[in-house]
């Protein structure tokens, strides 16, 4: 009687936690290493321990050289960046009922849960792809309205499609620069016109979202291109929702020539801007559109600054499109695993697309939906590296996967955890402002 009895038990969440971790570790490790090219061939590290990661960067050769007598010896010079672990989730709810219905039969949990899983394990590396390729801030677009009219459909001037998806929860803030009553200094004040509000609609020909709750009346930016540095300057953005400032470092926020990070006031990594510490070559094509002698010049201007040519060409669809009619007579299809690029579980991870024959061979160019329309980025990805706390993916310190989400009949799971992105600029480049 009681072997009977102990065979009709049902298994307790620990167990259907264990098998929640079994059934879908692996797949979300897939995903996180496909999710987009960039993702998938970067260099990933789970070791991230302690308060900072400090990396020194040579940036002169050391010794003294010369010639006819002994010369004097010199140190080199070493800068030193830090990295600063940022925390990057996604939730899913699981209904407690679904569970319970499912436990006496595996199979049926895990077709249950899939779907779930799938969708918050593909949102987070759909966010995490928005941070790799903005500039740290958290934005997904700068605001702009006429000051008089209340609207719950906002007009995005840099608008991004990939940026912005119904359902997305998302804060508006306004940012003003104002005189510090205490040390009269010039400082930036928020005011959160609306936090945490839903996407309901996205226009991608109007390049506007539409929010639930109340109407927002909105000014147009001070600057044209966003910044705000003199007494009174303003700029509205929409910012994922908590991300404000809170996301890791990106290619547009690193990549830029030394003259404009200064003017941006971005130190990446700590490191004042120097000729061995911007973009190997930032080129603005003034609306000219995408050519081989472009593409050539900036490869060669990268060779030059580092000594390796690009490996890896990331651009908009626009942009692809042209490379595509461009390149029409020389165009080279692959499907190819990059040699010793390998996920956490072992699988192989390969890609396919179309290759520039280079100065030092043909490299594989891909379309990236998170590119503005007029980039195109060079890419070192063995320069590109993300630092991950240990225990990266589903949370499971309680011993279980599932949290009780207060006052529902229902489980959280979540997934995530904390990383930085290292960007060596000077291994990549950046051709922008092209004609689309």
């Amino acid at each position: 009687m009681a072997g009977e009895m102990n065979s009709e038990r049902l298994f307790s969440l620990s167990e259907a936690s264990n098998l929640f971790k079994i059934k879908y570790e692996k797949l979300s490790e897939n995903v996180y290493n496909s999710a987009n090219i960039l993702l998938g061939r970067v260099k990933k590290s789970y070791n991230f321990v302690g308060e900072k990661i400090q990396i020194t960067i040579p940036s002169s050769f050391s010794g003294g050289v010369g010639s006819g007598s002994l010369p004097k010896a010199n140190t080199a010079v070493y800068q030193r960046a830090e990295l600063s672990a940022k925390k990057m989730y996604a939730v899913v709810e699981i209904d407690r009922e679904t569970i319970k219905a499912a436990l006496k039969d595996e199979g049926s949990f895990v077709r249950a849960t899939k779907e779930v899983v799938k969708k918050g394990v593909e949102s987070f590396m759909r966010n995490m792809s928005r941070a790799l390729f903005n500039d740290g801030t958290g934005s997904i677009g700068m605001a702009t309205g006429d000051g008089v009219t209340a609207s719950n459909t906002i007009e995005l001037l840099d608008f991004k499609e990939a940026n912005c998806e119904e359902r997305d929860l998302v804060d508006v803030i306004q940012t003003t620069i104002v005189t510090d009553p205490v040390s009269g200094a010039l400082v930036e004040s928020d005011n959160a016109l609306a936090s945490q509000v839903e996407i309901q609609a996205v226009d991608e020909v109007a390049g506007t979202i539409t929010l639930s709750g109340n109407a927002l009346t909105l000014d147009a930016p001070t600057n044209a291109d966003g910044s705000i540095s003199a007494l009174g300057d303003q700029v509205t953005k929409v910012f994922m929702q908590n991300s404000k400032g809170n996301d890791p470092e990106g290619l547009k926020g690193v990549l830029k020539t030394s003259s404009d990070l200064v003017a941006a006031g971005k130190k990446p990594y700590g490191i004042d801007p120097n000729r061995r510490w911007e973009a190997a070559h930032v080129e603005k094509a003034d609306k000219a559109a995408i050519s081989t002698d472009m593409l050539n010049k900036a490869m060669l201007r990268i060779k030059k600054k580092c000594g390796k040519s690009p490996n890896l060409i990331v651009c908009s669809f626009k942009q692809y499109e042209k490379i595509l009619n461009l390149l029409e007579d020389q165009k080279r299809y692959t499907v190819a695993t990059r040699a010793g690029l390998k996920s956490k579980s072992g699988a192989d991870i390969s890609f396919s697309g179309v290759e520039f024959m280079s100065v030092d061979g043909p490299i594989g160019i891909f379309p990236e939906r998170f590119v503005e329309d007029d980039r195109i980025y060079l890419l070192n990805d063995s320069h590109i590296h993300i630092h991950h706390r240990p225990d990266f993916g589903w949370f499971d310190d309680d011993g279980t996967v599932f949290l009780r989400k207060p006052s529902h009949d229902a489980y959280e799971a979540r997934y995530g955890g904390y990383l930085q992105v290292y960007i060596n600029p000077c291994f990549h480049g950046v051709i922008q402002d092209l004609s689309v």
